[in-house]
């Protein structure tokens, strides 16, 4: 009957194995892998050397029992300056004891038909791991022209051979007990080399990555400041070209008042011109303003409670007046208790450039209606005019800042920052901003802020109906 406590003290035994034995040969931070692998080394010879000497003597092999103790002594003595007093191992002690012993043993052990030809080569390999590459052709060389010279000795006079054990049964048992000996040797080196290459590779593949991903984030940087650099060079030419033409046309007009020869009638036809070249002179400015603005430092958003018919009404009846000069009728149908969340100058703003275009685009006796509503969770308000609608090639850079403006239906232009600037204050205020065009019929720009009540006085649209 097994005793659970006994089973578990064994089991915990041996989940300490592993980090005893790593804690025995060093972590890889304080230590070299030579120096690791020498440490296993050690560690495995006098395990080996404590079981085979007690073997040994049983067995009747004195020289081996001898041969085993020196080694174990000799790594001992190594392994402790090496591990606990940071003493680097002398590589030169671990090849000349192991020339020592195997030649010694190898007189000892029946030569040539005993198992020391099957250690030889496997602690060489040790050699190997733990000493310098430029050390290695010198301990091959030695090697094996000590290899020679032994087996050469024994065949000019085998008598220096000894042959403690009798061919068969203990020849079998002389070679199955020496086999653990190269199969550790071989597992150890192997072990740390496969991991250490392992860990290598790993922290390489790991480096690469972090190298490409930086590459990659830095190619994208590059190419966004390309890009960043390229769009204000194009709308500093854009912006270069469009406010100097309607200030030219303003000193034109200026200078054309100054003359006397002109009747009223004409009088009255240039200040009107003046006074719309002006108009649009200062709307350009202000939407150049408030962008460069937003791209120094990016703009104060102030949210409060708005309601829209009393936060608007001065911006739709100014805009009324300006598109009555145009001859189009701007009309509003917004609920006297629509109340959303926005910031009041932002939103001015927004509506001030949608109805600007709308006029821009809409030709005389046309009509402009401004729609409030509520959608679902927001509020939206409506700018529909019954223009000439948007060209399917031009919606694609509707609100990019370096799109080419287009000319409104009496050759107005403005310098195309107007859209961006209403997208980018409504998504600032926690709102969004969309439309629908269709060429010929007109156009309807939607803008939704987070709505405040359900007042049964507001029009209410059942459902969601963003376009």
């Amino acid at each position: 009957m097994q005793n659970p406590k006994l089973n578990y003290f064994f089991v915990r035994y041996c989940r300490r194995i592993p980090h005893l034995w790593n804690s025995l040969i060093g972590d890889s931070s304080n230590f070299s892998l030579e120096s690791r692998i020498f440490h296993s080394i050690s560690l495995s010879l006098m395990v080996l050397a404590a079981c085979y000497i007690p073997y040994n003597l049983v067995a009747g092999l004195k020289v081996a029992a001898v041969s085993c103790l020196l080694i174990g002594t000799v790594f001992l003595h190594q392994f402790y300056f090496s591990r606990f007093r940071s003493k680097p191992h002398s590589n030169v002690i671990f090849g000349i004891t192991g020339l020592f012993i195997f030649s010694v043993n190898y007189f000892s052990n029946a030569g040539i038909s005993g198992s020391t030809d099957l250690i030889w080569p496997s602690y060489l390999l040790l050699v190997f791991a733990i000493s310098p590459y430029r050390q290695h052709l010198a301990w091959l060389s030695t090697y094996v022209i000590v290899f020679i010279l032994i087996h050469l000795a024994e065949y000019l006079d085998p008598s220096l051979v000894s042959h403690p054990f009798v061919q068969g049964e203990g020849q079998v048992l002389d070679r199955i007990t020496a086999f653990p000996i190269p199969v550790l040797a071989i597992y150890i080196i192997i072990k740390f080399i496969r991991k250490n290459y392992d860990k290598e590779r790993s922290e390489v593949s790991e480096k690469t990555k972090s190298i490409e991903l930086r590459n990659e984030q830095m190619l994208q940087h590059k190419e966004q400041l390309e890009k960043s650099n390229a769009e204000k060079s194009k709308l500093m030419s854009i912006i270069s070209h469009d406010l100097r033409a309607p200030l030219i046309n303003i000193q034109n007009y200026l200078e054309l008042l100054s003359e006397d020869q002109l009747d009223s009638q004409d009088r009255e036809m240039l200040e009107n011109s003046l006074k719309n070249a002006t108009r649009d002179t200062i709307n350009m400015l202000s939407n150049l303003l408030n962008w460069s603005r937003t791209q120094m430092t990016g703009p104060v958003v102030h949210l409060t409670a708005l309601n829209l018919l009393g936060t608007l009404l001065p911006t739709l009846e100014m805009e009324r007046s300006l598109a009555a000069v145009k001859k189009i009728d701007l009309r509003w149908d917004i609920a006297s208790g629509l109340t959303a969340t926005g910031d009041k100058d932002m939103l001015e703003l927004v509506i001030r450039n949608l109805i600007s275009n709308a006029i821009k685009f809409t030709r005389p006796n046309g009509l402009i209606l401004i729609r409030g509503s509520i959608s679902g969770a927001d509020c939206k308000l409506e700018v529909n005019d019954n223009g000439v609608g948007i060209p399917s090639d031009k919606r694609a850079g509707l609100f990019s800042p370096v799109t080419e403006p287009a000319y409104g239906t009496e050759n107005e232009r403005g310098i195309g920052l107007g859209l961006v600037l209403c997208k980018d204050f409504m998504e600032r205020q926690g709102g969004r901003l969309n439309y629908e065009s269709t060429v010929g019929t007109g156009s309807s720009f939607f803008i939704f802020l987070p709505c405040l009540n359900r007042c049964p006085t507001c029009r209410t649209v059942p459902g969601n109906n963003e376009p």
